[in-house]
């Protein structure tokens, strides 16, 4: 009988082993599960996305898959990858305001020629005001701002590439491609990591009924909503009484919110929220680079990250209704900004033509 008991015990502790192995086991699959499942959709959107951010991407039924085995280099061949990839990039950034009752103009509220050097990992970043004035014999005298607009109008789907060649033709140097950023993308992203704690130098206040701009912030540290945060780096002028800001501080306040995303993209929390970022940037970026290689610098992200950056701007006044650039000044930054790519010295004549400067 005792013996029976004993068999029976440890029966019963077998199977409450065996239950407890199978839940761990269960519990454990369905974390595996889940989190195949949540690395395939984030798959899913980043493939989606990276379709519609990159305006000449890959055949639709491409995919990510391993990679193919490289052939072995020859020495030349590893020397021409190695200059590859030690040679500076360039890039046009332009930031557009696409909001239902802007107008739907697509003007050019920034406007930022960059230089990123791989081997420092330096980040070089010219800020064009959007007033400066620009003088072109093909398309006419504007507004920084106007060219981007003019072309998606007149040439839509070369609008990025015409803009590109545009500007590099006025800069004296070749852009490797051009991004476009919506600001609503500056927004949602804001939003997405529940606001952001800014120190508002000063009150702003601006209202224009006719494209819903409504600016009321107070100065001194608080949190501030997406909305907010857009008003915060797209305030200038003021029409309600508060001091008007000036484009360098406006520039300031652009580098600011820009380190603080990019700090929440680097916390964990910013990387659970990754699934609906990419959403959010496929919604609002549109720029020329190829959907393999956009999706190789995403992956090398981490080795690629810019150890330092540096905002250059241009010392500016105003002569109603352009900004002028200073002479001077124009041609030092300028030539600081080229200075990675060893080019050759600019045509002064020319440059000082098309920022519609007189001798």
């Amino acid at each position: 009988m005792e013996e029976r008991s004993k068999r029976r015990k440890a029966k019963r502790g077998k199977v409450r082993t065996r239950k407890t192995l199978l839940t761990l086991s269960a519990v454990l699959g369905t974390c595996l599960i889940v989190g195949a499942v949540y690395a395939g959709t984030l798959y899913y959107k980043a493939e989606r996305a990276l379709d519609r951010i990159s305006a000449s991407g890959s055949a639709p039924g491409e995919t990510a898959g391993p990679a193919s085995p490289v052939p072995t280099a020859s020495a030349a061949a590893a020397a021409v990858d190695a200059e590859k990839e030690s040679k500076p990039l360039t890039f046009l950034l332009a930031g557009v305001d696409n909001r239902s009752g802007s107008g739907g103009t697509l003007n050019t509220d920034v406007l930022m020629p960059v230089v990123y050097e791989p081997v420092s990992k330096k980040l070089s970043i010219l800020s064009i005001p959007r007033d400066m004035k620009i003088a072109s014999s093909e398309v006419g005298t504007h507004k920084a701002n106007y060219y981007y607009a003019y072309y998606y109008a007149h040439n839509k789907g070369e609008d990025l590439s015409k803009t590109r060649e545009f500007y590099g033709d006025i800069l004296q140097m070749d852009f490797d491609h051009m991004i476009l950023v919506n600001f609503e993308a500056f927004s949602s992203i804001v939003d997405e990591f529940g606001g952001l704690d800014i120190d508002v130098p000063m009150n702003m206040r601006y209202v224009d009924n006719a494209d819903g701009t409504n600016i009321n912030l107070k100065k001194g540290q608080q949190h501030l909503s997406g909305k907010e945060v857009l008003d915060f780096v797209r305030y200038r002028k003021s029409n309600r009484g508060t001091a008007e800001s000036s484009d360098f501080s406006r520039n300031e306040r652009q580098q600011e919110v820009l380190n603080l995303i990019l700090d929440k993209l680097d916390s964990v929390s910013g990387i659970a929220k990754w699934g609906n970022i990419i959403d959010i940037l496929g919604d609002n970026i549109r720029t020329d680079i190829g959907k393999d290689q956009l999706r190789s610098w995403i992956l090398n992200y981490p080795s690629m990250k810019p150890a330092a950056s540096e905002l250059i701007t241009l010392e500016s006044n105003w002569k109603s209704p352009y900004v002028y650039a200073n002479k001077e000044d124009l041609l030092v930054k300028l030539q600081k900004l080229r200075e990675p790519l060893a080019l050759p010295a600019l045509d002064t004549r020319k440059l000082l033509h098309d920022f519609g400067i007189t001798e």
